[in-house]
């Protein structure tokens, strides 16, 4: 199967990062096909532009963003890997999503009605935050991120969601419970 992990977290050491690696090696090991575009690492422009707006809407899209596309457009399965911050996506990943899941790529309308265009594609979605699950959960903010991220963005588009991981209290996870964490990925790929 072709992979393709989308990685948005400046440090490569990172528990983002070492989710990346494992899932990364993981896959290599099974004999897949393995993609990864490191947003910090490219130092991809998250701007969306004047020039970006009206091309989407004439089919003319940037080289980077097109590179972007080619890589979606290869992939069966893509893995966004990031972590939560101020209650969602790192300004790098939105603004990924706000310039390549571009109008006429990753969606469109058909006499008004919305139509998600990466239909057939699989999404795993990994984040990690400071705050603990209970938290998130008592102020209705898991719910909230399943409905802008999952919802919003990722089924809009025609993803399969086939699971969200939230790893919580990520900054003060000890070695067991991380090592757990990386079981639970390992163990939907």
């Amino acid at each position: 199967m072709k992979h393709l992990i989308i990685y948005a977290h400046p440090n490569p050491e990172s528990l983002n990062g070492q989710f990346k690696q494992i899932i990364s090696e993981h896959l290599l090991e099974r004999g897949h096909e393995v993609e990864i575009r490191d947003l910090y690492q490219l130092d991809f422009n998250p701007v969306l532009s004047l020039e970006d707006v009206s091309g989407q809407m004439k089919g003319q899209l940037t080289e980077d963003v097109k590179k972007e596309q080619e890589y979606i457009t290869w992939a069966e399965s893509i893995t966004f890997i990031h972590p939560i911050w101020w209650t969602g996506l790192p300004a790098i990943m939105k603004g990924y999503i706000d310039r390549v899941f571009s109008y006429g790529f990753a969606y469109r309308y058909d006499q008004g009605v919305q139509k998600g265009l990466l239909s057939g594609k699989q999404a795993v979605i990994i984040n990690t935050h400071g705050k603990s699950q209970e938290e998130y959960s008592s102020m209705g903010m898991d719910k909230a991120l399943l409905l802008t991220s999952d919802h919003g963005i990722y089924s809009y588009c025609g993803f399969e969601v086939k699971e969200h991981f939230f790893f919580g209290k990520a900054d003060r996870a000890n070695l067991n419970l991380i090592e757990d964490w990386k079981s639970q990925i390992k163990s939907v790929f």
